[in-house]
């Protein structure tokens, strides 16, 4: 497989490794991202792989709940600059509570829903689209329901990263406010041990294996080592173990129970405007081929 620059600039981006160890790292393994990353990690060259998934897109994300429910969707434009146009800015806020008003979480379902003036959002947002002159789409939608608690709704900067948490509970819904800021800060990857990723999971293990293996200790105290840091791992990244970003003496799940007796989080969702989605950068990436080039 061929080896782009785009590829290596991806690479450096994500782990911070050096041009050279990142172009090694894809060759090794065949052009798969994942799997440099892992090679990088356990060579040393790279921090721990958080998915953060850069934010290429302009748009807005917005969330909001009615105590009991909570909708978010994120709306994508070409550039800042539309994204901060008010027409825009009130047109996602709309649509996000027209989905509230229907009880919908699901792109087609909230592209069918009515606005005020009377288009579905869907002949709305082309309209928007000929108005302002550059391509605008709705490109995901989630919906989050507590039973017998409440669901907090948080937007950060302006719709640059919108959280909906669920807890279970009597009179809930500021502590589920308070946890939903602290999701948009600390981007857990699962509510808890039972509903972490398992392939995510196991990447790590393995990741942590190899670099246990290279200390030349007998293998049950590698495999204590191995333990200890897998455990360290489900305490940083799931939700109810973090330490609270208000209150980091406690963790999230103790500040739920102490904010009301059997209390607990029963989900989340979190979006970060753009994730997943690149721009290509052509300067750069010449700019990185030209040395690759060059040092070959």
């Amino acid at each position: 497989m061929t080896i782009t620059a785009q590829m290596v600039k991806d690479l450096r981006d994500s782990t911070g490794a050096g041009m050279m160890d990142a172009k090694k790292a894809l060759e090794e393994n065949a052009g798969d991202m994942q799997k440099a990353v892992d090679w990088l990690r356990q060579k040393g060259m790279a921090k721990a792989a958080k998915k953060s998934g850069r934010a290429a897109a302009e748009g807005i994300v917005w969330a909001v709940s009615n105590g009991k429910t909570g909708v978010m969707v994120e709306i994508n434009s070409e550039t800042d600059f539309s994204a901060r146009n008010e027409q825009f800015s009130g047109f996602v806020k709309a649509v996000a509570d027209a989905a509230l008003k229907a009880g919908k979480g699901d792109v087609d379902g909230i592209k069918a829903l009515k606005m005020p003036s009377g288009e579905t959002v869907e002949a709305a947002l082309t309209n928007l689209v000929a108005t302002v002159g550059e391509n605008m789409q709705l490109r995901r939608a989630a919906m989050l329901e507590s039973k017998t608690g409440n669901v907090g709704a948080y937007v950060h900067m302006g719709g640059k990263i919108g959280v909906l948490v669920s807890v279970e509970g009597a009179d809930v819904g500021e502590v589920a406010r308070q946890v939903a800021m602290h999701v948009a800060a600390s981007n857990p990857a699962a509510l808890d041990r039972d509903s972490i990723d398992q392939d995510l999971l196991a990447r790590e293990k393995a990741i942590y294996e190899a670099q246990a293996a290279e200390s030349g200790k007998p293998a049950p105290v590698v495999q204590k080592i191995v333990e200890g840091r897998v455990n360290k791992y489900l305490e940083e990244v799931c939700l109810v173990e973090q330490p609270f970003v208000m209150d980091t003496d406690r963790k999230v799940g103790k500040v739920v129970s102490d904010a009301k007796a059997g209390a607990k989080v029963s989900g989340f969702v979190r979006f970060a405007l753009g994730e997943g989605v690149e721009k290509e950068v052509t300067d750069f990436a010449a700019e990185v081929a030209a040395q690759v080039a060059a040092s070959a």
